[in-house]
C-alpha cells in the first residue's frame, strides 16, 4: 500500500491481502504435532532478557524451575490477554459494520479483521488450554458488565476514539512480539508458530487503524478533535499496562515481589526504554493527525511515553534513548 491511494483503494488493497494471505487457527497450526507438546520443564520457558520480567536480576537468579514456571505462566497469560482483547474487538468490529451503508468498502475490510481475529482467539485459547496454566488474563474491572458494555459501544459512539482503544491494545502485543522474534530466544516452536501468524495478520490489522485514523480524523470539529487528543495518551498508557503487566493478584500468585513488578514495568532504565519504543508509530501517528500537539504531549510525557515519533511505520530505535536516539532498521 502507497501513500498516493486513496481511502477506498488502501481498503480494497487491505481486503485482497486478507484473501491472498489468512490463516485458519486448526487448519494452518498442527496441534497434535509432538515438536508442538507442551512441556513444563523444556529450558524453552526461561524468559529472555528482552523480556520485561526476564531482564530484572531477581527473575535471572531464581532456580530454572522457577524460571520455567514463571516464564510458560507469562507465555500463557500473554495468550489469554491477547484473546480477550480482541474479543472485546470483534464486538466492536462488528457494532461498527452494522449500519455502514450498502456499497461500503469498510464492510468488506471490518468482517475479513473481524474472520481473523476469531481466528487468533481460537489460537490463543487452545495453547493457553494446552499449557495447563488458569491465566486470568485481563484485569478484574475489564471483565465487569459496565465495561463489556461500553467498549464496543464507542465503535458507533465515538469510532475514532474506538480505534484509538484498538491501536492501544494492538500496537503494544505486535511490538512485544515482533521484539521476540527478533531476539536470540530460542522459544518453543508452538509458540513461535502462533506468533508468527499473529504478527502476519495483525500488520493489515494495524495498517487499517492508522489509515482510518488519518481519514476520519480531517473531518472531526476542533472539540472532538481536542477530546481525542487529551483521551488519547491515557488511553494508551492504560491499555498498554493492561496488555503487558500482570494484575496485583498475578503477581502475587506467582511470588514476584512488588518492588521486582514496578522495576521491570516501567520503573528500570531497559523497560522505561521499551516503554517508549512501543509508542513510537504512535507518536507518529498522533503528530500527523493532530492530536499530538503543544497542548497534549506534556501529557504523553508525564504518562513515560513520550520520545521522538517515528519517521516510518516499524522503525527500529536502539536501545538507551528512551525513545530519542537513532533508528536502527525497519522492521
Amino acid at each position: 500500500m502507497t501513500e498516493i491511494q486513496s481511502y477506498d483503494e488502501a481498503l480494497l488493497t487491505l481486503s485482497e491481502g486478507s484473501v491472498r494471505l489468512h490463516f485458519d487457527a486448526f487448519a494452518d497450526i498442527d496441534w497434535d504435532n509432538p515438536a508442538y507438546a507442551i512441556n513444563p520443564d523444556d529450558d524453552c520457558w526461561i524468559l529472555p532478557k528482552e523480556h520485561p520480567l526476564g531482564a530484572t536480576s531477581w527473575y535471572q537468579e531464581l532456580p530454572e524451575d522457577r524460571q520455567k514456571e514463571i516464564g510458560l505462566w507469562m507465555i500463557a497469560q500473554m495468550m489469554k490477554v491477547g484473546l480477550q482483547f480482541e474479543n472485546l474487538l470483534i464486538r466492536g468490529l462488528m457494532q461498527y459494520v452494522f449500519n455502514l451503508p450498502n456499497g461500503s468498502p469498510e464492510y468488506r475490510y471490518v468482517t475479513h479483521e473481524a474472520t481473523e481475529e476469531t481466528h487468533h482467539t481460537q489460537m490463543f485459547q487452545e495453547f493457553t488450554n494446552r499449557s495447563g496454566v488458569d491465566a486470568p488474563g485481563m484485569r478484574r474491572w475489564t471483565k465487569a458488565m459496565p465495561m463489556q458494555a461500553l467498549i464496543p459501544s464507542m465503535a458507533t459512539l465515538f469510532p475514532e476514539f474506538f480505534f484509538t482503544l484498538v491501536l492501544g491494545g494492538e500496537e503494544p502485543i505486535d511490538h512485544a512480539q515482533k521484539m521476540i522474534l527478533r531476539s536470540d530466544w530460542d522459544m518453543h516452536p508452538l509458540v513461535k508458530r502462533i506468533v508468527s501468524i499473529h504478527v502476519a495478520e495483525e500488520a493489515r490489522h494495524i495498517s487499517f487503524a492508522h489509515r482510518y485514523l488519518a481519514e476520519r480524523s480531517a473531518e472531526m470539529g476542533p472539540i472532538r478533535k481536542g477530546l481525542l487528543g487529551v483521551l488519547t495518551p491515557i488511553v494508551y498508557r492504560i491499555m498498554c499496562d493492561m496488555i503487558l503487566a500482570p494484575s496485583r493478584s498475578s503477581y502475587r500468585s506467582l511470588g514476584i515481589p512488588r518492588s521486582v513488578v514496578k522495576e521491570a514495568y516501567w520503573g528500570g532504565p531497559q523497560s522505561t526504554d521499551l516503554l517508549s519504543e512501543t509508542f513510537a508509530d504512535l507518536r507518529m501517528l498522533a503528530e500527523n493527525i493532530g492530536v499530538r500537539n503543544k497542548v497534549t504531549r506534556p501529557l504523553w510525557k508525564l504518562l513515560g511515553i513520550d520520545g521522538r515519533p517515528a519517521r516510518f511505520r516499524g522503525e527500529v530505535h536502539e536501545r538507551g534513548s528512551h525513545g530519542h536516539g537513532a533508528p536502527a532498521k525497519a522492521a
